[in-house]
């Protein structure tokens, strides 16, 4: 019994040890060293912030920001955050919060934060909507992208057009898992607010906060969630980290049009570890709770056997072994009970690698974000498990092992 304890003891420490790992590699995953993001100053996140349209090209004529083929490599986004209803496949209404993320150049974007397509998909057009049209029998096919002109409001609210939208690996996962499937595909179709929504394509973004995102036309997205004539953020492409670090500081500190406030990516998506750190904090504080429970169950378990097995003591040293001898093997009695346990906690800990979960992230003043990701179990945590387990069953046996090596012989023997 007391090693089942120590089982439970370590699986439960391994779990949330693992689920940390894998926020903490989404966090790390999403950040570019050479990229800054800019928001308008005062700004504690991307939703908050708003920067009008008209500045963004002096923006990108900063020194340090880099150019290809006449063009900036700057990504021009808006960044919305809503509270998605949805039906799973039991038929139970849920709710999901989903980050939409509007751009004027997917494949400038897509450059900038370093991501590509699974095959068979492409990035959403300029215009960013496809009208639908019904054959006969009630099958569904796809026209040609809408020009990027005036008539794209009026389509923007006609029924029978979709937003073209490109949807990160995680979130097409989660949305297909909706509908029983594996995954939603090219094609496919969702609800989100008050349009209809087509897959053009998906994004190899595993392990990113990106694989969470859902995609589309700036205009469109900044339209359909009132964020029209701005940019939440702009994402510039440097050189290099200290090339990023230097352009963060002046946009930050020496340009002089407006107020900004940029950072380089590092900087910003590591504030989102705010939350991981604080639940690592408290995991400890559980695992110590945990490890006392430990302590006093293997101190009752060893106190126990050495009031069944007096008598024996006694005969042992009788027979001329000493007192040291008797507490070595007392004392590796316990860290055995103790290291099957955590053996086998070890053991069962390591199958939640890459299983999928999903949570909030986010500093303390900002939005947080919810991101899917797979649950990471490391050597190095299953070794912290096995010392865990190690310590509370040295800790627990020491007093018991005392106690038997400073029994006399013959009071043992009556």
């Amino acid at each position: 019994m007391t090693a089942t304890a120590f089982t439970v003891v370590v699986f439960l420490l391994t779990i949330m040890i693992a689920f940390v790992g894998g926020m903490n590699r989404v966090i790390g995953k999403s950040a570019q060293p050479a990229n800054v993001i800019v928001m308008s100053d005062g700004s504690t996140d991307e939703v908050f912030s708003n920067i009008p349209i008209a500045e963004a090209t002096e923006i990108e004529h900063q020194p340090g920001v880099v150019w290809q083929n006449g063009r900036a490599l700057s990504s021009r986004e808006v960044y919305v955050f809503v509270n998605q209803p949805t039906v799973g496949p039991d038929g139970r209404s849920k709710h999901r919060f989903l980050q939409i993320r509007g751009l004027e150049d997917p494949d400038i974007a897509a450059q900038v934060h370093d991501l590509e397509l699974m095959p068979g998909g492409k990035w959403f057009s300029a215009g960013g909507v496809q009208e639908a049209k019904m054959e006969d029998g009630g099958s569904r096919t796809e026209s040609k992208a809408q020009p990027d002109s005036n008539s794209q409001s009026s389509n923007l609210h006609s029924q029978s057009s979709s937003i073209e939208a490109v949807l990160g690996e995680a979130i097409a996962q989660e949305f297909g898992r909706d509908r029983g499937v594996e995954t939603l595909k090219v094609g496919d179709t969702f609800d989100l607010g008050p349009r209809r929504w087509l897959v053009v394509g998906t994004m190899k973004a595993t392990g990113s906060a990106f694989g969470s995102e859902v995609w589309a036309k700036r205009s469109i997205v900044g339209e359909t969630f009132g964020k029209q004539n701005i940019y939440t953020s702009l994402v510039l492409r440097t050189s290099d980290g200290e090339s990023a670090k230097t352009l963060a500081d002046h946009l930050s500190h020496g340009y002089k049009k407006s107020a900004l406030q940029a950072t380089t990516e590092p900087e910003y998506y590591s504030k989102l570890g705010e939350a991981a750190e604080q639940l690592l904090g408290a995991i400890f504080m559980v695992a110590i709770i945990m490890a006392i429970g430990g302590v006093f169950g293997v101190m009752n378990t060893m106190f126990a056997a050495i009031a069944q097995r007096a008598s024996d003591i006694g005969v042992l040293r009788i027979l001329g072994f000493a007192r040291w001898q008797i507490l070595a093997s007392f004392m590796l009695e316990s860290l055995a009970i103790a290291l099957i346990g955590g053996v086998l906690g070890c053991i069962l800990g390591y199958l939640v690698n890459g299983v999928s979960a999903s949570t909030m992230v986010g500093s303390n003043d900002g939005v947080p974000k919810s991101v899917i990701f797979k649950m990471v179990v490391e050597p190095n945590t299953l070794a912290l498990g096995l010392l865990f387990t190690l310590i509370m069953g040295a800790l627990g046996g020491l007093l018991p092992a005392w106690t038997a090596m400073r029994l006399r012989p013959l009071e043992s023997l009556r």
